[in-house]
């Protein structure tokens, strides 16, 4: 099978090709996207880490000066929100907003929050039991992330309907070549979600509480504070990167147990199941089997020399995060799920300074819905039948995961 992200087959199943490219060399040259693909997990690793890539050129670059074209007028106000949060901030400017976050949105924020988590995930879970099943995707893996980053923000119960369809629009333009209709729905959720932030970013400064927006208002240190775009910024992304990942590791990390019933069993004897803290090592082994972010884009800023080829200055990288996790260099028996696998430097999270922001928050919310779903008391969970995937392949999940109990 060849590399090809619009080929329905390959987004099924992109293994076989990961293991394809991984045997012809450390990068290869796909016409098709015009990238430049890191397959193995030595190189993805190290190249994260790298200073002469970047998530974005224009801190030292003109489109021009970089042989790029500018992207539409029409489409800057998806740029304006997406150039503004970490994920595509490059130093000084990383460095700087990611300390004045890293002031509001603390380990003990996060800890905080498990109580609330925990009980979230249990009502999600007891609400499609009582159903007697249904969309695994839709009860629980979906909500779930977006209730807990609502109760983080501080945004009201009754507006919370709205954080899941911005997300998915916006996010539909990180797919390679979105088409026209993508690029519209990005913008328009883009003004809309932006908007509904700083009105709740002026409500804050005049009456602040416990919640991130207020953390974020107040954060400070001797270079300032942050913008009011920064912090819109800042609070999309928190949506957009916690609840995309954990919502495609859930239905994936299912998909993955309902194949391999003999982890499935094990997990549901483990004892973390009634002490979610206890999943991690098996929350980070379904992270690293079926990666929900397939692949990260790095420009190459100054020449690199990756083997014995050249990339130039002003040609992308993709950083195979999927590949690089079933790299047999790097782990062993990378194509089995192994649940109590101790040695896992997967990168699902990124590395060096873009390294995930919401990693703990991620893990904590995974653990509870995978606690709650797996409760040795209760009937387990059966698969209805085999699911179909979504279109996209860099932020790579199912349509649906139909469960009975």
């Amino acid at each position: 099978m060849r590399f090809d992200p619009w080929d329905a087959a390959f987004v099924a199943d992109p293994y076989p090709a990961y293991r394809e490219l991984r045997e012809r060399g450390r990068v290869v040259w796909a016409e098709a996207t015009g990238q430049w693909l890191v397959p193995h997990h030595a190189d993805v690793s190290a190249l994260l880490r790298d200073r002469r890539l970047g998530r974005t050129y224009l801190h030292r670059f003109t489109h021009e000066e970089f042989g790029r074209q500018a992207p539409p007028p029409e489409h800057e106000p998806f740029h304006v929100l997406n150039d503004n949060g970490l994920l595509d901030l490059e130093d000084p400017a990383h460095a700087r907003v990611r300390r004045l976050v890293s002031k509001a949105f603390t380990p003990r924020m996060v800890e905080r929050l498990a109580p609330a988590v925990d009980r979230l995930a249990r009502e999600l879970a007891a609400g499609l039991r009582a159903e007697g099943g249904g969309d695994l995707l839709t009860a629980v893996a979906e909500p779930l992330p977006v209730a807990v980053i609502a109760e983080l923000l501080g945004v009201p119960e009754s507006d919370r309907p709205l954080l899941r369809p911005w997300s998915a629009d916006i996010c539909g333009m990180f797919e390679l070549r979105p088409n026209p209709e993508t690029a519209r729905r990005a913008v328009v959720a883009s003004v809309e979600f932006s908007a509904y932030l700083r009105a709740l970013i002026e409500e804050r400064r005049a009456h602040p509480g416990s919640d991130l927006i207020s953390g974020l208002i107040a954060a400070h240190d001797e270079e300032g504070r942050l913008s009011e775009q920064e912090m819109i910024s800042t609070c999309v992304l928190l949506l957009n990167a916690g609840h995309e990942a954990t919502v495609n590791t859930t239905v994936n990390g299912w998909w993955a147990l309902f194949r391999n019933p003999e982890q499935l069993a094990a997990l549901r004897a483990h004892p973390g199941v009634r002490e979610p803290e206890k999943l991690s090592t098996a929350v980070d082994e379904l992270l690293r089997y079926d990666t929900p972010l397939q692949m990260f884009e790095r420009w190459v800023l100054d020449d690199v020399r990756i083997g014995d080829t050249v990339i130039p200055r002003g040609a992308e990288l993709a950083l195979l995060f999927g590949s690089a996790n079933r790299d047999p260099a790097r782990f062993t028996n990378p194509d089995v799920l192994n649940l109590t696998r101790a040695d896992n430097p997967h990168v699902g999270f990124g590395a060096g300074i873009h390294y995930c922001l919401g990693a703990p928050l991620a893990r904590l919310e995974l653990a509870s819905s995978f606690a709650a779903l797996l409760d040795p008391d209760l009937p387990p969970l059966r698969l209805v039948r085999e699911p179909r995937w979504q279109e996209g392949y860099v932020i790579r999940g199912l349509r649906e995961l139909l469960v009975e109990c």
